[in-house]
C-alpha cells in the first residue's frame, strides 16, 4: 500500500542517512589517524621538536592541497556545501551514535595526556633540561602527538573543524595553574567545552547566519594577534 511504501521508506532513509553520519565521521577518524602515521614517518625515529613541527607543517600543507582538491571536485553544489559547512564546523544536527564514536578515542587522548602531564611541565624548561631531568624527549613527542590526534581527529571527525579553541583556552587557563602545562591539561578541556557551547548558542542566538567555526575564528583570530604583540 502507498502508506506502506511510505513507511519503508522513511525507515530507509533513516538508516540511510544515520549510516552515511557513522561513515564521515569513521572515516575522519582513520583519516587522522592516517595523517598522524605519515607525520610520525616524515620526522623520523629520535625527531625532537623543530623537526616535529617542520613534518606538520608538511603533512597540513599536503592535506590542505587535498582539501581544494575535493571542493574542485565536487560532483554536485550539495556535495560542495556539505563540505563547505564541515570546514567552518558546527554542533547542529549532530547524533548520539556520532558522540558515542568519538567519546572513546577521546577519553583515551586526554588521559594519555594526563598521564604525560609531569614530563610536560618539565619539557616547557626546554628539551636540554627536560632531558636532564631523565625525560626522553623524542618518545613523550610521539606519546602526545598521538594523544592529540586520537582526541583532535574525533572531535573534528564528528564536528568539524572549528579553529582557535585550542589556541584561546590554554592560554587563558594557563595563568590559574601556575603556567604549568600539565596541570593546564584538564582544565582546559573543561574551559574549551564551556567555550564551545557558548559559542553555539551565541550562534544560535544571533540573526546572521553564521557558523561555529566563524564565530570562535573571529573571536580568536584577534587574541592570536594581540598574543603576537604581547609578546613583542
Amino acid at each position: 500500500t502507498p502508506l506502506y511504501s511510505s513507511a519503508a521508506s522513511d525507515v530507509y532513509k533513516r538508516q540511510f542517512l544515520g549510516a552515511g553520519v557513522i561513515g564521515m565521521a569513521a572515516g575522519g577518524i582513520f583519516g587522522a589517524l592516517a595523517a598522524l602515521l605519515l607525520l610520525l614517518a616524515l620526522a623520523g625515529s629520535g625527531a625532537g621538536s623543530t623537526r616535529l613541527v617542520l613534518a606538520g607543517v608538511a603533512v597540513a600543507t599536503l592535506l590542505g592541497v587535498a582539501i581544494n582538491l575535493a571542493l574542485s571536485l565536487a560532483p554536485s553544489p550539495f556535495a560542495l556545501y556539505d563540505l563547505m559547512i564541515w570546514l567552518m564546523g558546527s554542533l547542529a544536527d549532530r547524533t548520539l551514535p556520532q558522540l558515542l564514536l568519538a567519546v572513546p578515542l577521546i577519553v583515551i587522548g586526554l588521559a594519555l595526556l594526563a598521564r604525560a602531564g609531569p614530563a610536560l611541565d618539565a619539557l616547557a624548561l626546554g628539551e636540554d633540561v627536560a632531558q636532564s631531568l631523565g625525560v626522553a624527549t623524542a618518545s613523550l613527542n610521539r606519546r602526545i602527538i598521538v594523544a592529540i590526534a586520537l582526541a583532535t581527529g574525533a572531535g573534528v571527525a564528528v564536528a568539524g573543524s572549528i579553529g582557535f579553541v585550542g589556541l584561546v583556552v590554554p592560554h587563558l587557563v594557563r595563568p590559574f595553574t601556575g603556567h604549568r602545562p600539565g596541570a593546564a591539561i584538564v582544565p582546559a578541556a573543561l574551559a574549551g567545552a564551556a567555550l564551545l557551547l557558548a559559542a553555539d548558542i551565541a550562534v544560535r542566538l544571533l540573526p546572521l547566519d553564521l557558523r561555529l567555526g566563524v564565530l570562535t575564528a573571529l573571536i580568536g583570530a584577534p587574541f592570536f594577534l594581540w598574543l603576537i604583540l604581547r609578546g613583542r
